[in-house]
């Protein structure tokens, strides 16, 4: 079980702002739909016959115990497995109705809309915090300083970043902080205009000050894109998601709002693990 994770009681259930919230969440329209996911690693399966559904600006946790396949999925929301030849994805995952793994359809492009933040921050460290930011669109050959100036300070500001680094945007990023660094991760993703927003465990190296800060930016920024958060905190889950969904073994065992999902599961399995009895 993750030193973090903390399920000898359910998380509460929601009311008041909380239930409207999730109110909103179940009228927002579907953004990234999945069918009949698989994941294959050689002669092993990962992730078996996954079929979910992403609503648009609201936030999903994909919690489970280790191993049970939430990163393996993740990452085939982005075509992140196309980087590794000995892993094989199989089904559909509709993007606005287009299905990224179609015939033709570039990865990178796709990695654009869809974007990741990994368990440790991934800044590239001997680049500065300003380059850091503007990498991908240098990378598809935007030049324009002015531009890139105006991308530069608006992913910063979503990032809630800005004003703590805007007068040492020259500096590298490897002299900032492990908190400052996973949000420049996220600022990085928002320059490209991620539609939609991958995280794995984005808070598990960092500091419960750090921790606090990256809940309060995900709220934030679920206004404008779609979240799909791993998580081995149960608390988290509660705190963060509009949606719940529980993986065991490659298999999605129940996916609900996440008020149902802690305080009324349908499956045993499913209050076994939120409660601590396995995991």
């Amino acid at each position: 079980m993750d030193a973090t994770d903390t399920r000898s009681a359910p998380p509460a259930p929601r009311t008041g702002n909380d239930a409207e919230r999730a109110a909103v969440a179940a009228d927002a329209a579907p953004r990234l739909i999945t069918e009949g996911i698989s994941v294959h690693y050689g002669a092993n399966t990962g992730v078996r016959d996954v079929s979910l559904t992403f609503r648009d600006k609201t936030v999903t946790a994909l919690i489970g115990p280790s191993g049970c396949g939430k990163t393996t999925f993740l990452r085939a929301l982005n075509r992140m497995h196309d980087l590794n030849r000995t892993v094989k994805v199989t089904g559909k995952a509709l993007l606005d109705g287009n299905d990224i793994y179609a015939q033709g359809v570039d990865p990178v492009t796709v990695r654009r809309r869809i974007g990741m933040v990994f368990q440790k921050p991934t800044p590239f460290p001997t680049m500065s915090i300003y380059d850091n930011v503007v990498a991908g669109l240098k990378l598809v050959g935007i030049r324009n300083r002015a531009l890139l100036d105006e991308v530069a300070e608006r992913s910063l500001r979503q990032a809630a970043l800005w004003d703590e680094v805007k007068d040492r945007l020259k500096a590298p990023a490897a002299g900032i902080s492990g908190g400052q660094q996973q949000r420049l991760s996220i600022a990085r993703a928002l320059a490209v205009e991620a539609e939609v927003l991958l995280m794995d465990e984005p808070t598990s190296s960092l500091d419960p000050q750090s921790t606090m800060r990256i809940e309060e930016l995900i709220q934030e920024l679920k206004r404008d894109v779609t979240i799909i958060i791993v998580t081995h905190n149960m608390q988290q889950a509660a705190r963060v998601s509009d949606y719940t969904a529980f993986f065991y073994e490659g298999n999605v065992v129940e996916h609900a709002d996440t008020n149902t999902m802690f305080t009324n599961p349908v499956e045993q399995r499913t209050n076994d693990y939120i409660t601590g009895r396995f995991g």
